[in-house]
C-alpha cells in the first residue's frame, strides 16, 4: 500500500496541521532542488562563491544552472543549447551547481548540506543518498522545519531569501515536466515560481507568488506568501502511477488555502 503524510506550516513557522506518519522517511525527489538552491545562497553569503561565477559550459553561471537556464538537458552531461536561451528543466544543471558549491567550499556537497542547512534546522532525519537533484530522503517533520525557514529565513539574509524566489531570466519559456509548456515559465533559484502558469499543480486558490516544487516520487511542497502558509505532502506513490497527481494536489492545495490562509485555522 502507498504511504503518505503531510503538514501545514503557518507563516510564523508553527506546524498547524498534520496527517499521516510525519516521521516516516520518503525520497523527496525533485524537492531536493529547493534545498540545493537554499544551500547555494548560504554559500554565497559565506563568500564561497557568487551566483554569477562561471560554472558548466562557456558563458554559463551558477545562476543559470539553478534557474534551469544553463542549456543542459534533463539528464546527460552535454549541453544542448547556449545558456540563457530556454528554460530546460535539468537535473544535470542542479548537480553542476552543487558541484560548484562543493569545489569552492572544499567540502563534499553532502557535508555542506549537513553543516549549512540540516544541522542548523534540526533536520536530523534528512540525508543525501546520491544526486543532489533528486536523492534527498526526509520526513514531513523535517521538511516542515525547512518550510518554516523558507517563510521566516534564519540561515540567509532577507535579501538572499527574496533573490531565491525572484524570477530569473523572466522572458524564458519552457516545460514544467508532467504539467505543460508555459511562455513565460518563471523559475527562481532551484525553486519553481507559479506566476501566471495555468493550469498548475498548485491550487486554483494559490496566488501567483506561490513557490515550491514537486517530485516524481509523488511529493510536493509550496509556500504561498499571500495565504500566509506552506504545505508539504510526501508519498511513495510515483507520480507516473497516479491517475492525475496534479488534480489531486490542486484539490488538496485549495483545501489548505481555504482552511489556513492567514497563518492559522479560520474555522
Amino acid at each position: 500500500m502507498p504511504n503518505a503524510a503531510a503538514a501545514v506550516v503557518a507563516a510564523d513557522g508553527t506546524v498547524v496541521a498534520t496527517i499521516g506518519d510525519i516521521d516516516r522517511s520518503f525520497r523527496l525527489a525533485s524537492l531536493s532542488k529547493v534545498a540545493v538552491g537554499w544551500v547555494t545562497m548560504i554559500a554565497v553569503e559565506e563568500g564561497s562563491l557568487s551566483l554569477d561565477d562561471p560554472a558548466g559550459q562557456p558563458g554559463c553561471t551558477v545562476r543559470h544552472l539553478l534557474a534551469h537556464a544553463g542549456g543542459y538537458p534533463t539528464d546527460g552531461a552535454e549541453p544542448i543549447v547556449r545558456p540563457g536561451r530556454r528554460r530546460i528543466y535539468s537535473n544535470r544543471g542542479i548537480e553542476l551547481a552543487a558541484d560548484e558549491v562543493a569545489r569552492r567550499s572544499e567540502m563534499t556537497f553532502a557535508a555542506y548540506l549537513d553543516d549549512g542547512l540540516l544541522g542548523p534546522l534540526g533536520m536530523a532525519n534528512t540525508r543525501l543518498e546520491g544526486s543532489p537533484a533528486h536523492a534527498v530522503f526526509s520526513t514531513v517533520r523535517d521538511v516542515a522545519s525547512f518550510l518554516a525557514e523558507l517563510q521566516r529565513p534564519q540561515l540567509v539574509s532577507p535579501a538572499s531569501a527574496v533573490e531565491s524566489v525572484t524570477v530569473q531570466y523572466p522572458d524564458l519559456s519552457g516545460i514544467v515536466p508532467g504539467v505543460g509548456r508555459f511562455d513565460p515559465c518563471p523559475w527562481g533559484l532551484g525553486i519553481e515560481i507559479r506566476g501566471e502558469k495555468s493550469p498548475h499543480w498548485t491550487g486554483t486558490m494559490n496566488s501567483s507568488a506561490t513557490f515550491g516544487h514537486f517530485g516524481g516520487a509523488g511529493t510536493m511542497m509550496w509556500v504561498d506568501p499571500t495565504a500566509g502558509c506552506g504545505v508539504v505532502a510526501l508519498t511513495d506513490r510515483q507520480f507516473a502511477d497516479w491517475p492525475d497527481a496534479t488534480a489531486t494536489w490542486r484539490e488538496f492545495s485549495d483545501a489548505v488555502v481555504a482552511e489556513f490562509a492567514g497563518g492559522g485555522p479560520v474555522t
